[in-house]
């Protein structure tokens, strides 16, 4: 006997709620209908699972300002795959990023000092709060994977000095890969294993404003294939180099580095600003025994309330999933009632965290990225296999996996504007293993195990 657990989202105050199987009602068996074919004899990638980042900002509002008691309710819920949603990819900045209370690497110098052999390199920043919650999300989910990408080398490695602008000077390619070395030796000594690094975040794009750096595709293959990598190897770390780490909307960027650093890059990177996710499978189809990776995705004031902005993180995540990513990490873990803390001279922010922790009154909700990355890893679990699945672009999404306790989550999002009766049946089987109505814009995740 198949035992089944559904849950669904309609509407800003129904969301990931449990909800009961039942009959269709009389009125409902006349909407459209739309069969979703589960197929378990087509796998495909390996999962890792979800998540976001504790930035600077997020790990002060969560470490800080939250209450003891806050804290540790809020990272049962983000972590423990019982409790909570079991979150278990964190994908973190290597120093400051835009949400950051200031500017901040492992190896800041008064101007005109170098220190090419990492001897004043410090990851004392990180001890106040963002070691503590990735140990503490370690403990409650041993399955926690974390993936580390700087927004800026120290200012003295750049041309313009500083961790806005400039690019990598040449001269400081091989201290630049010693840095990444000493991150993943300092974190270790805490107990936090790096999975996976990339080298620049959003490598074709630099801020005026916060920490960033240009990053081409000719500088990126150099400095993997002849710095980092060899770093790697000379230091026995099996840390996986990630490139490009940047929009669907440019896959000839890592398309180009694989061609040139295909036995030192393990995958790609991707964030959702710009293009689709389709650019995962046509890098994948060229390079299929290259990990995809989904690192950075936004909500923001940018998309409208609820059934729009909730809409894009089903629509989106699901189709991430089926062009082959093993991640689907967003962005900030917390942000406050002004959406930051941010660097100093960064302005006003359009991002939105998995919560929100109000400075003012302490007070923690969460967000409706909260409830759509639950939708997911409540569920798909860490080493789960994809599988093959009925999707339809106009209405029925999906998305299914096969845990490896031999359990099944199928994601649905409903994109249409209309009701939609969706059954879903299992290959090999002539009849639905359940059949339910589906809201415009709702999504549902079934789960079924024996």
């Amino acid at each position: 006997m198949r035992i089944l657990t559904i849950y669904e989202s309609t509407g800003e105050n129904r969301l990931f709620v449990e909800r009961r199987v039942q009959e269709l009602s009389p009125a409902s068996r006349t909407r459209e209908r739309k069969t979703v074919v589960i197929d378990a004899s087509r796998t495909y990638q390996e999962i890792d699972g979800f998540g976001a980042s504790f930035t600077d900002s997020a790990a002060y509002l969560i470490h800080q300002v939250l209450e003891p008691e806050q804290r540790a309710e809020l990272m049962v819920r983000l972590f423990d795959p019982d409790e909570g949603i079991g979150l278990s990819v964190l994908r973190n900045p290597m120093g400051a990023s835009d949400y950051a209370r200031d500017f901040y690497s492992y190896n800041d110098l008064p101007p005109g000092e170098t220190d090419p052999e990492m001897k004043r390199f410090s990851i004392r920043h990180d001890e106040a709060d963002i070691i503590p919650l990735l140990q503490e999300a370690l403990r409650l989910n041993p399955d926690v994977k974390l993936i580390g990408s700087p927004w800026s080398p120290p200012g003295w490695m750049k041309t313009s000095g500083s961790m806005i602008g400039g690019t990598l000077i040449k001269d400081y390619y091989p201290a630049y890969a010693l840095y990444f070395v000493r991150y993943i030796q300092a974190y270790a000594e805490h107990g936090l294993p790096i999975y996976a690094v990339t080298p620049q975040n959003e490598a074709l794009y630099s801020p005026g404003h916060y920490p960033g750096m240009i990053m081409l595709p000719e500088e990126q293959i150099e400095f993997i294939k002849y710095h980092l990598k060899p770093q790697f190897v000379r230091h026995n770390i099996a840390t996986k180099i990630l490139c490009y780490d940047h929009n669907w909307d440019r896959p000839d960027y890592p398309r180009e580095v694989l061609r040139a650093a295909y036995d030192e890059v393990d995958g790609v990177a991707w964030h959702w600003y710009g293009g689709k996710p389709s650019a995962q499978s046509e890098i994948w189809e060229e390079f299929p025994d290259k990990e995809v990776h989904f690192t950075e995705g936004s909500g923001g004031e940018w998309i409208p309330p609820f059934e729009p902005a909730f809409s894009n993180v089903m629509r989106t995540g699901i189709e991430i999933l089926r062009h082959h990513s093993k991640s689907l990490v967003l962005w900030n873990m917390a942000l406050d009632e002004n959406n930051g803390p941010f660097v100093p001279g960064f302005g006003t922010s359009t991002c939105r965290g998995i919560v929100k922790v109000d400075q003012r009154t302490r007070e923690l909700t969460y967000t409706l990225d909260y409830y759509g990355l639950a939708h997911f890893s409540k569920h798909i679990r860490p080493g789960a296999k994809r599988i093959d699945s009925t999707s339809y672009a106009d209405s029925v999404r999906s998305v299914a996996c096969r845990n490896r306790d031999g359990s099944t989550a199928v994601v649905l999002f409903n994109d249409s504007d209309e009701p939609v009766i969706t059954e879903l049946v299992l290959g090999g089987e002539r009849e639905p293993v359940i059949s339910f109505d589906m809201q415009a814009k709702s999504a549902v995740t079934v789960y079924m195990r024996e």
